[in-house]
């Protein structure tokens, strides 16, 4: 059976499709990881395949077919646009092989809900590749929010913004599963699973599109837990860079910037505010691509169930297409 764990050799990925995500932080994790070895890149463009392989090995090909069809293949990376996902993360999964997909996994419940069930039922390990929940800052904030320092927790504000992307980028085209949710939204969402557990509820949403464009460009989102913790989320992807969240305390608040995706060489530096007074924590940089291809080979090897967050971060995603449906009035 292809797919399954190989004792004593690197994991053998083939990439569908040559994305700048994969061309500037992936690929080159991979080809550094002793775990991992690039074996096949797919894209539907001959000549991006070829380079691609050129630089970074594996053997190129024309499509995906080849890509999930190939015996020297246990496990694909899925940087495909979001809405391709389903038919090739699905397609994977029945050749016998283990996905690391990028966010989302897809654009819809029912079908982030079928490939789970897939995966689960095939014992493929399926893994939407948020990777900032593997860097260790989240873990010191973890432990100061353990240690009661801020006292009881009762909010957290999250935020990730992006300048525009270029016109012909595919953020921009709904067919593709562009928008501003898709793309940056989910980072917030991912942060307020996280950090405040799975029993969250959409209590309100605004999805907004700048004049011109097809897709939402921006939006806010309000979430709570049954105890009364809220979370406030913005996002946008027509805006100064911003990437950071705040947890709110009965006495004090934490504060991290650059928290969603920091290059590996990047201090860390976590805010405190509490009643003992402010400080600052210099943390020791951390590579969140490389530990997030570490946790994915284990999940691999283990043929590890499928997270639950993916599932619940999905579910929120539809509750607040259900508040802001994708026909918000544009705003200029």
């Amino acid at each position: 059976m292809t797919g399954a764990p190989h004792t004593g050799r690197p994991l053998r990925v083939g990439l569908l499709g040559c994305a700048d995500v994969a061309l500037r932080r992936m690929l080159p994790a991979m080809v550094a990881h002793p775990e991992i070895e690039v074996t096949v890149i797919g894209s539907r463009d001959a000549a991006r395949a070829k380079a691609s392989a050129d630089r970074f090995g594996g053997r190129p090909v024309t499509g995906y077919e080849d890509v999930v069809a190939a015996d020297d293949v246990d496990a694909v990376y899925a940087p495909v646009p979001a809405s391709l996902h389903a038919t090739w993360v699905d397609a994977a999964l029945r050749a016998g092989k283990h996905v690391l997909a990028e966010k989302p996994l897809t654009t819809d419940l029912a079908s982030t809900r079928r490939l789970l069930d897939l995966a689960r039922d095939r014992g493929l390990a399926l893994v939407e590749n948020v990777m900032f929940v593997h860097h260790t800052q989240h873990r010191a904030v973890r432990e100061l929010l353990d240690s009661a320092v801020i006292g009881e927790l009762r909010a957290l504000h999250a935020v990730f913004t992006i300048p525009q992307p270029p016109p012909q980028d595919i953020r921009h085209r709904p067919d593709l599963g562009g928008g501003a949710l898709w793309d940056v939204g989910v980072y917030p969402l991912r942060a307020a699973l996280h950090f405040l557990g799975p029993a969250l509820t959409v209590a309100g949403a605004v999805l907004s599109r700048g004049a011109g464009h097809q897709v939402d460009t921006a939006g806010a989102v309000v979430l709570r837990t049954p105890q009364g913790i809220t979370a406030q989320l913005s996002f946008g992807m027509a805006h100064a860079y911003r990437s950071s969240y705040e947890l709110h305390g009965s006495e004090g608040r934490i504060i991290v910037e650059r928290a969603y995706t920091p290059p590996s060489d990047h201090v860390p530096l976590v805010r405190l505010e509490s009643a003992a007074g402010a400080r600052t924590l210099r943390l020791a940089p951390d590579d969140q691509v490389t530990a997030t291809l570490t946790a994915f080979v284990a999940a691999v090897r283990a043929r590890a169930q499928p997270d639950p967050a993916v599932l619940r971060l999905a579910q929120l995603l539809e509750q607040v297409r259900h508040f802001a449906p994708p026909t918000t009035a544009a705003r200029g």
